[in-house]
């Protein structure tokens, strides 16, 4: 079988994946706002662009483990 009909075995692996690729998206658009613009201190925008990053790891692995995940 093929990714996509293996996945439909599980209800919540479409879920994960969704919701991975929505923090994916979520914190690229915040890394597009240009934190370092807005705030009045460049350390807050080092702060957020970090959480972002972590959101995109989070995300990704999230998205990763439920597409991948053959149990």
């Amino acid at each position: 079988m093929n990714a996509l009909s293996d996945s439909l075995e599980d209800p919540l692996r479409p879920l994960g994946v969704v919701a991975g690729t929505f923090l994916v998206l979520a914190a690229l658009g915040t890394i597009a706002g240009a934190p370092w613009a807005t705030h009045a201190t460049i350390a807050s925008a080092i702060l957020q662009l970090v959480g972002a990053i972590l959101m995109i790891i989070v995300g990704g692995s999230l998205a990763y483990l439920s597409w991948t995940n053959d149990e």
